[in-house]
């Protein structure tokens, strides 16, 4: 049976503002500790460390170019997928899902027709730092944090005054629910046990539906023993032991299908396995990459070089975009709200 190993990179739990961590991602790789060990060998013989780790070895520039040799010999000769998000941009999306949206559907409309959840977030991410006032988006979206880990009066109520405070006529499709009518079915969607702003069902979904796609038949999935790892073992458990029938259309080119093939999930110490450590050198340079393109700081590897690598089904990103007609075209007729709602009721833990 094929083994996909794991990797993740940048999880900071609820909190998806921390400065220091601006993506998120995981990557997946089908391949064996013994052809792991091999392409280890061939591309470092002299290294000397019990584990292979990306950052280690991009910070000699000696390694560069073996880095992205060893890169191109997991993306050519192996089943492999990235998925990478803006956490900012996903939070974005998060306040769409519980802060707009159940405004909208007590009107009778689908807020998600069309992927139009997808192009408000992408507009707020662009212009509400200067649309809403200097520093009001930040404030929204910590309030909006804060209140949906807290789901206290007091948290809800601050929400509510940060939009309020914010120069939401602006933008009242997006912020008026909360500023003008302090919508109280969008307060209970937020204070709705379960409901929390962790990436990791996200990053996880994301990947299931590639690794499903692309797998032959039946397989398991082996990752670190690490304790952000654990949130995802948990995760990956409850996916597994779903078995309604159901399938689920995403966008142009993702849904999922329950039950899964994915028949079962081991942790490992990632010392004593060279696969899960190149699913780790896969996820820290994409991350980086990222991080490099986008201005945050500066990575070792070429940015454009490490990308360049990928096939368009092997990389997917969750990144804020205006080309709303695009989007229209790639999110129409697809079950976004059906999607959701799913996974609210079957996935998140009360």
């Amino acid at each position: 049976m094929e083994c996909f190993r794991i990797d993740e990179s940048g999880y900071t739990g609820f909190d998806l503002l921390n400065p220091e961590q601006r993506f998120q991602g995981a990557a997946a790789i089908a391949i064996d500790d013994d052809q792991a060990r091999r392409l280890i060998r061939e591309h470092f013989p002299k290294l000397r460390a019990d584990e292979l780790k990306y950052r280690a070895l991009a910070r000699r520039p000696a390694n560069h170019s073996r880095l992205l040799a060893l890169l191109r010999d997991l993306l050519t000769q192996h089943k492999c997928v990235t998925y990478v998000c803006d956490k900012r941009f996903l939070l974005l999306l998060m306040f769409m899902d519980y802060a707009v949206e159940p405004f909208y559907y007590e009107r009778g409309i689908d807020f998600y027709e069309d992927g139009q959840n997808y192009s408000l977030a992408s507009l707020l991410y662009v212009t509400g730092p200067t649309l809403l006032g200097e520093g009001a988006l930040d404030r929204l979206l910590a309030c909006f944090q804060r209140a949906v880990k807290e789901k206290s009066p007091e948290a809800l109520a601050g929400l509510v005054e940060a939009a309020r405070a914010s120069r939401w006529r602006e933008l009242p499709e997006a912020l008026g629910p909360l500023a003008q009518f302090a919508a109280q079915e969008c307060l209970q969607a937020i204070a709705t046990p379960g409901v929390t702003t962790d990436a990791a069902l996200v990053v996880l979904q994301s990947l299931i539906n590639r690794m499903e796609a692309i797998a032959d038949g039946p397989y398991w999935v082996e990752h670190d023993q690490s304790k952000n790892l654990l949130t995802y073992h948990d995760l990956l458990q409850r996916l597994i032991h779903h078995e309604d029938a159901i399938t689920l259309r995403q966008t142009e080119i993702a849904s999922i299908t329950f039950p899964l093939k994915l028949q079962s999930v081991t942790q490992v110490d990632s010392k004593t396995s060279p696969a899960v450590q190149l699913a780790d050198v896969m996820i820290g340079a994409t991350i980086e990459a990222a991080n490099t393109l986008t201005g945050q700081r500066s990575g070792t590897l070429d940015a454009q070089r490490v990308l360049a690598l990928y096939a368009d089904h092997q990389l997917i990103h969750m990144l804020p975009s205006i080309d709303f007609k695009e989007q229209k075209r790639f999110r129409q007729g697809t079950q976004a709200a059906q999607t959701i709602d799913y996974f609210a009721q079957n996935f998140h833990k009360p």
